[in-house]
């Protein structure tokens, strides 16, 4: 098994993944142009390691993820998966661990308690598809493109699916990846893919606008919130009424919902403590 820790020291060192601070919002940019941003295997522990960075640090609100070059996300690196053909067991080994490793990315970025917003200012498919997917928010530009092509080369896209068919209504999501085709930005926001379609010079000011506003609101009930939104759609209804019901009360014995409380009520600015 590859050595994840050592994963993430070389993807640091090429700079695969850029980060960047803006107040409370954190960038990070997916930046392996030359590849259109492909999913390696370093590639997915650089950002792993990232989100999982972001998740614990009190002075990040709200994460943006980006990229460089003429892509968005190509999705996984097939000439480094083709490559271990050659391996033994025919790549085996190597295909379960990338699959692995990213699932494990990808469910990191859902369990981060800080919003994702993909800012998308291309091309997007296959596990760059369910990179786009898995992202709390998504901003595209009215040029982007994106799909799930895997069928057209003999290859599903089963692990993009799952993040496709939880954001996506049944038929719509089974129409992409049966067919493999492009979908324009306009058409992604109709299935309900991404939130906004903006012209692609406006991509990262829209993201921002988002995040900033995001960043403006309780932290801790921000991270109630999102955890709380997940995990109530993999219940029944009575279930889903139960949990949110002791979400609620929870929430409102934190102090920032007894000073949010009284800020409404006494129409001033609330003072947000994060606890």
């Amino acid at each position: 098994m590859t050595d994840q820790a050592a994963l993430a020291r070389a993807a640091a060192s090429d700079d695969l993944i850029r980060e960047e601070r803006r107040g409370a919002v954190a960038i990070l940019t997916l930046n392996r142009p030359p590849a259109r941003n492909a999913l390696s295997l370093a590639m997915i522990a650089a950002l792993h390691g990232a989100i999982e960075r972001m998740s614990g640090d009190e002075s990040v609100s709200v994460v943006i993820l980006a990229a460089a070059g003429p892509a968005f996300c190509a999705g996984h690196d097939l000439k480094e998966l083709t490559a271990h053909r050659k391996d033994d067991d025919r790549g085996r080994a190597f295909f379960a661990e990338t699959m692995r490793a990213c699932a494990a990315m990808m469910q990191a970025i859902v369990h981060c308690p800080k919003p994702v917003i993909a800012a998308v200012h291309a091309t997007a498919t296959a596990a760059g598809c369910q990179l786009v997917a898995t992202c709390d928010l998504a901003v595209a530009a009215d040029s982007a493109v994106f799909a799930t092509p895997g069928v057209n080369i003999g290859l599903f896209c089963s692990s993009p699916m799952v993040a496709l068919s939880r954001n996506v209504p049944r038929k719509q999501a089974i129409e992409m990846l049966l067919l493999g085709e492009m979908l324009e930005a306009g058409a992604a926001r109709d299935y309900g893919l991404v939130n906004r379609v903006v012209p692609a010079d406006h991509v990262m000011q829209e993201a921002m606008s988002m995040a900033e506003t995001i960043a403006s609101k309780s932290p801790l009930t921000v991270a109630i919130g999102k955890e709380a939104f997940y995990r109530q759609l993999e219940l029944d209804l009575s279930g889903a009424y139960d949990y949110a019901a002791d979400v609620m009360v929870r929430n409102m014995l934190a102090r920032d919902a007894e000073e949010g409380i009284n800020a409404f009520i006494e129409k001033r600015p609330p003072r947000w403590e994060g606890r």
